[in-house]
């Protein structure tokens, strides 16, 4: 694996792969690395020739400056995962490497950008289409790799494909979750020991709540997932919205769609975690 700190490099040796006819398989990441990521690299080396990942804390897309000062940063350990990944290029740019100058770039991301984490997290979204459309233009991938976990990530991420008129291929994959059902995440690292037994509660509740949904109401089945997890000690829901899965935009009554999806954005003591299921 050779690990690349500029843009230049890397699309010097792209360029060259490009020009034998090989595919590009891309995962963005912000690093401290899991298994859920090792999953996105796995599939994108099964499906592509070469495979580029990049580990960059993008501070465009933070809202909380805590948030990205406590943002967990393992890079050498995040190298070596890599190197036993299979990956070939690894990216980890300075921060001035990937900003040379301020992006003022605003995006109209439409309504897929304006619920959910939209309003909670102002500017989040416009920073995340900034990063990935950066990576989109240096690495020029055939195909670029998300985890579900970021569910509405990945529908904003279209829309900003769309936008700019990528020629690319987006591959979201199945959530990768600990044996008690919590989603992985690099914020997990955060919890206390008492917190990380008390997390997987959400995923638990989120799974008992397509039964219940069968006899109840959206707002029903939404109030059973706030007032479940709530009731637990640390958990503090944020929002439980069900939406239409690829609109983004809430739903009322389950006639309304045909790929319900319930989204849940809560805090375990101070660390901001999120899930979802389909209906």
């Amino acid at each position: 694996m050779e690990r690349i700190t500029t843009v230049k490099e890397l699309r010097q040796r792209l360029d060259e792969a490009r020009s034998q006819g090989k595919t590009i398989g891309l995962v963005p990441t912000m690093g401290a690395l899991h298994q859920g990521h090792i999953s996105l690299i796995e599939r994108a080396r099964n499906e592509n020739d070469v495979v580029v990942v990049s580990i960059f804390v993008n501070p465009t897309q933070f809202n909380n400056a805590e948030d990205l000062r406590t943002y967990p940063r393992t890079v050498e350990a995040d190298c070596e995962k890599l190197e036993a990944a299979g990956v070939d290029f690894a990216l980890v740019p300075s921060v001035e490497e990937m900003y040379p100058e301020p992006d003022t770039r605003v995006f109209d991301l439409g309504p897929v950008a304006e619920v959910m984490e939209g309003p909670m997290r102002p500017g989040h979204f416009n920073g995340v289409a900034q990063i990935v459309s950066k990576l989109f233009d240096i690495v020029r991938p055939t195909r670029a790799y998300f985890g579900e976990k970021d569910f509405q990530q990945i529908a904003v991420i279209r829309r900003m494909v769309e936008l700019e008129g990528f020629d690319l291929e987006i591959v979201p994959c199945p959530i990768k979750r600990h044996d008690d059902g919590l989603a992985m995440s690099s914020r997990n690292v955060r919890l206390t020991p008492e917190q990380r037994e008390i997390a997987p509660v959400i995923y638990r509740t989120l799974k008992s709540s397509v039964d219940w949904a069968k006899n109840h109401t959206v707002e029903e089945t939404k109030r059973y997932v706030i007032d479940e997890v709530n009731s637990f000690p640390h958990m503090q829901v944020e929002y439980y919205e069900i939406v239409d899965g690829i609109t983004m935009q809430p739903i009322t009554d389950w006639s309304q769609s045909e790929c319900p999806a319930g989204c849940i954005t809560c805090y375990c003591g101070d660390v901001r975690l999120i899930d979802n299921i389909k209906y």
